[in-house]
């Protein structure tokens, strides 16, 4: 049976919430580095894919204290959230930067190598039509990049629900606040007469990975059909 009190609800809640925006928010910006990526070729292009792989190999510590820095009251960007009268640090946005940050190489990785399986014939045949880059981006890229898409969005949500080291960093582990449910299961881990409330959480974490998996090999299957027929 599971038991989960009104604190566990809403860190189900805000684990959700939080990957789906960081998932959404980080899209269009995986998108285009993506293309980039496939169909540019520039000095520092070596550069650029350093960077983007280089969440996977941090410890998500070190990237939480560097957001932190960047973000934090003495940090540029964090003095121009203040400026703002924007809070950030240890709210649930902050989980949303962590999330985002360290999911960000999966969902690239994903939608490049959608791209990459393109016929690049199909491309040029739509510029020799007379088709602008961003015609061709919208009518060919797009449409032939969704299974890497969905791909990436799927791994990146199911990255950002289990998200712990940049978030507590950031956002800290405030419960109805910030407390996700990697947090919660930290909380009760620490007390051996919370094992079962800790059981509960990590089972509801296995059922939204697995109903995730699940919509994505479904959406898969129907989108393979309809490019066969």
């Amino acid at each position: 049976m599971l038991s989960l009190t009104p604190e566990d609800i809403q860190a189900i809640l805000l684990s959700l919430k939080v990957a789906l925006t960081a998932t959404l928010l980080s899209l269009p910006l995986g998108f285009a580095v993506a293309w980039v990526m496939v169909f540019r070729s520039f000095r520092g292009k070596v550069v650029l894919e350093v960077l983007v792989n280089l969440p996977l190999t941090l410890p998500p510590v070190v990237i939480g204290y560097f957001l932190l820095l960047l973000l934090g009251r003495n940090g540029w960007a964090g003095k121009f959230l203040d400026a703002w009268g924007i809070p950030f640090i240890f709210t649930w946005k902050a989980a949303v930067i962590a999330s985002a940050t360290v999911g960000f190489p999966l969902l690239v990785r994903s939608i490049r190598l959608g791209m990459e399986s393109i016929d690049r014939q199909l491309i040029q045949a739509s510029r020799s039509l007379g088709a602008r880059w961003f015609d061709t981006l919208v009518t060919v890229v797009l449409p032939l990049s969704i299974r890497g898409i969905l791909a990436g969005s799927s791994l990146m949500f199911a990255r950002s629900l289990g998200e712990f080291g940049a978030t507590i960093i950031v956002a800290g582990n405030i419960p109805g606040l910030t407390q996700t449910i990697p947090l919660a299961i930290y909380d009760y881990a620490s007390s051996p007469s919370s094992t079962m409330m800790a059981l509960s959480l990590c089972l509801v974490a296995v059922v939204i990975s697995v109903l995730v998996l699940f919509v994505h090999e479904v959406l898969s299957r129907n989108i393979e059909k309809q490019e066969a027929a």
